[in-house]
């Protein structure tokens, strides 16, 4: 049995999970709904409060689904009910990000700025403080899609070894690598 799969999805005050024939599983909460295609062979059980996630034999495919099914159907309850939030740094010289609604315009060092449409189910904030580095605060109650706008958005900049100027996650440690003139020494 599979670890993660074999543990029950608890389900808060106010969040319905449906199931329809065809496995499509939609999860209604306070901050919205989501729907999640199901392979066929899965059984999901909505019962006392709590969510099942079954397989019929122990295949490798079946095993395999197990556990990544449950976690989808984890994270779904929990983006529905508290929602996720991923901070990203711009750090550097001159480097600047802002927004106007869901366009988000960033100036990385490049001859031009570059302009970033982010989807309506995200919500995008840059924080700019005088002394400090710009931050871009990313919102949205979809686990993979915020993460999949993240990672485009650091993509456009990735932290650089030597400075570290560049987008980077909010604690990211970036492994520093010595110049040219620390190994003439």
């Amino acid at each position: 049995m599979s670890r993660i799969g074999k543990n029950p999805v608890d389900l808060p005050q106010g969040v319905t999970v449906s199931v329809s024939k065809s496995n499509l599983v939609t999860v209604k909460g306070p901050k919205g709904e989501l729907t999640q295609q199901v392979d066929p062979d899965m059984g999901i059980e909505v019962k006392d409060a709590e969510v099942q996630v079954t397989r019929p034999t122990d295949s490798k495919r079946h095993r395999s689904f197990h556990g990544l099914y449950r976690s989808l159907l984890a994270n779904m309850i929990e983006g529905v009910t508290n929602g996720y939030t991923h901070r990203l740094e711009v750090i550097g010289v001159g480097y600047r990000a802002e927004n106007k609604g869901n366009l988000l315009i960033l100036t990385l060092g490049y001859s031009h700025p570059i302009y970033f449409i982010v989807p309506k189910e995200v919500a995008v904030e840059t924080v700019s403080a005088k002394g400090k580095n710009p931050i871009i605060v990313l919102q949205s109650m979809d686990k993979q899609l915020i993460g999949q706008i993240a990672a485009k958005i650091r993509s456009l900049r990735k932290p650089e070894p030597y400075k570290g100027k560049g987008i980077r996650f909010e604690g990211e440690i970036i492994r520093r690598k010595a110049g040219k003139t620390a190994a003439k020494k």
